[in-house]
């Protein structure tokens, strides 16, 4: 699949090219993809022969086999859906600012600040000087307004409206050539990180998606949907010496096997997504390298809090120590991930880390069920095949429940049923989600106006408190509002989060320059302006 399936349940007003889930990149063909989170520990390897050493050279040719792609494939700006989509947008296009592929800080990229006024209710964007389009015009104040009110028209609004709806477009405000001012309909002390998504890129007021112009590394050549997309080193850069290579190719890959043999066979120089499977056999070819990075991308089990028998917060409760979640990292991830403690967001600054680490307690879990009534319960777990490891996690969850006597009968269905007509009405299901800030997962998923609020989570004090945080400037003191908002999820939510998945990258040990993806976008962020060939 290269069209996120979940997207269907869209009305004709929103349709699922509209709106995609607020940045996180598709599991095209089941493999894994994720996005960014905040400031935990993580680590990545390269490996596969001899390590690569001396400097990147420039010039050349970087052939890119990509993820999944189809007829559906677009090189709009403002819509990208598919793997293939995002890596072009990350390539030809730029937002604001983007979280650094370590994401430890937000990364200013068109942007030379983005400050609050006295409340975070308005932004002032101040952009850098002389960035200029592909086709010369400089970056202005109109360019932002335009893109901002394309991404945004009520009409037909992109997949960012769903990260920035909460923008009042009406009072925004041209200060002067470089400088805007945007009100927003709430405080969001969060605002630059929901504006410094990939797919809210600036573009310029005559902006034409049928021959493309942005400010990114690479200029469009040609765009062929479902085969491939040729670009080229744009000169004028505002990054000096940046790109490296002189041309860029991605190729769409539908299937895993031929992408990775298109690797071995040097029909490409690097592959997305390489397969745990086939992680021994990249490792062992000397001409090859192997980047594994530690990632914050989710697959939750998603239990609706307002539906019996989940409503009981007892049975919540009970299904999380139901969970061993070591052993489904090794069982449904070969050892490719790190368990998790049912919160999202580990790289955020404010991730309640302090909290116990949740084990397996078949025995509590049992007696918390008896309380609630439900002894002997049995309860459907609807899965499909919409994420690498997904349904193998169903399986697994199915064996473990037995232990606190519980019966989990699975119902497997595809993925246009899953993400059809039910989807956020589940009872007990799963989903994936990449990772990225706190307040940002949880506008899009644990707040009553979320579009994806799948397990139906809105407490009122949980609300409040992150209305409260929305509207703290002070760091610390946002820290200590969203520690109470986690807590409250980790003891009464509807997500059990058993653990994060790493993301696999392969490449020909001719390249360098490629770096650690904590934020959970291949090669760092789609970045291959920063990759090349070695001089050694």
């Amino acid at each position: 699949m290269t069209i996120d399936p979940r997207l269907d349940w869209l009305d004709d007003s929103m349709t699922r090219r509209q709106v995609l889930r607020g940045g996180a990149v598709l599991a095209a063909g089941g493999l894994i993809a994720a996005c960014g989170g905040g400031g935990g520990g993580g680590s990545s390897s390269q490996s596969g022969g001899a390590p690569v050493s001396g400097s990147i050279k420039a010039g050349g040719a970087l052939r890119v086999g990509a993820t999944g792609g189809g007829a559906k494939d677009t090189i709009d700006a403002h819509l990208p859906t598919a793997d293939t989509d995002i890596m072009r947008v990350w390539n030809l296009y730029e937002s604001l600012a983007v979280r650094t592929p370590d994401f430890s800080k937000l990364d200013m990229l068109l942007a030379e600040s983005i400050e609050a006024g006295k409340t975070p209710k308005e932004w002032t964007v101040r952009l850098k000087p002389d960035l200029t389009f592909h086709n010369g015009k400089p970056v202005t104040a109109d360019d932002v307004i335009f893109s901002l009110q394309r991404i945004l028209d009520p009409k037909n609004p992109k997949v960012g409206a769903a990260s920035i709806g909460y923008i009042d477009t009406k009072g925004l405000k041209k200060v002067d050539k470089l400088t805007v001012k945007i009100p927003l309909k709430f405080a969001n002390a969060g605002f630059p990180d929901d504006i410094g998504q990939y797919f809210n890129a600036i573009v310029p007021t005559d902006y034409d998606p049928k021959n493309p112009v942005g400010t990114g590394p690479f200029k469009y050549e040609s765009f062929t949907p479902g085969q491939q997309s040729v670009f080229t080193k744009y000169a004028g850069y505002w990054e000096k010496g940046k790109p490296y290579v002189d041309k860029l190719t991605i190729i769409d890959f539908p299937d895993d096997t031929a992408r990775v043999n298109a690797l071995l066979g040097g029909q490409v120089d690097v592959i997305d997504n390489l397969p745990a499977a086939q992680l021994s056999s990249v490792k062992a070819n000397p001409n090859l390298r192997v980047l594994v990075s530690e990632t914050g991308a989710w697959q939750p089990f998603t239990m609706r809090v307002d539906a019996p028998p989940f409503s009981d917060n007892r049975v919540r409760q009970a299904f999380r120590l139901i969970v061993d979640r070591n052993q489904m990292v090794q069982q449904v991830l070969s050892g490719q991930g790190r368990p998790a403690n049912d919160l999202y967001a580990p790289y955020d600054p404010v991730y309640a880390k302090d909290l116990p680490q949740r084990q397996q307690d078949l025995e509590q879990a049992k007696s918390l069920l008896k309380q609630a009534g439900h002894e002997g319960l049995t309860v459907e777990l609807v899965t499909a095949p919409v994420f690498q490891g997904i349904v193998e996690a169903a399986q697994v969850f199915v064996e473990q429940a037995k232990g606190a006597g519980v019966t989990v009968k699975l119902r497997k269905v595809d993925s246009g049923t899953f993400y059809g007509d039910n989807y956020l009405k589940w009872t007990f299901a799963q989903d994936f989600w990449a990772t990225r800030a706190y307040l940002a997962q949880v506008a899009q998923g644990d707040l009553p106006t979320s579009p994806f609020n799948e397990t139906h989570w809105k407490p009122p004090e949980f609300v409040n408190l992150i209305q409260q945080a929305r509207a703290e400037l002070d760091a610390g003191k946002r820290a200590d509002i969203l520690h109470a908002a986690q807590k409250m999820q980790y003891d009464e939510g509807g997500y059990i989060i058993q653990y994060f998945s790493n993301i696999i990258d392969a490449y020909s040990a001719k390249l360098t320059g490629f770096v650690e993806a904590k934020c959970g976008f291949p090669f760092g962020n789609y970045w291959l302006k920063n990759v090349g060939f070695s001089s050694s």
